[in-house]
């Protein structure tokens, strides 16, 4: 019974770590400016915790999934890449049958 308890307790830290890292680097938050906006990278990471930050946005008004202070394209192009590689929409390899 100790053992499940301390498997349970380590698996909610686990857990509450993960959201505050992520809940750290959310589009919107305002960690960008217009001499530093997002960039390729920022948009790549925005587009893989983008249904996270559709949860969260429910909550809080300043949280969205997309940042809105960006570099154009390069971080529309990453931000687009994430999102189609997230959901299985790029393959690099095929598995034999």
């Amino acid at each position: 019974m100790n053992n499940f308890l301390n498997r349970k307790l380590k698996l909610i830290i686990l857990i509450m770590m993960t959201i505050f890292l992520l809940t750290g680097c959310m589009p919107g938050d305002g960690s960008y400016t217009l001499k530093k906006p997002a960039n390729f990278l920022s948009g790549v990471w925005h587009g893989w915790i983008a249904p996270i930050s559709l949860i969260f946005s429910i909550g809080k008004n300043n949280i969205r999934i997309y940042e809105t202070i960006n570099t154009g394209f390069w971080y529309d192009f990453g931000f687009y890449m994430a999102i189609i590689s997230g959901f299985g929409g790029l393959s690099f390899s095929r598995k034999n049958k």
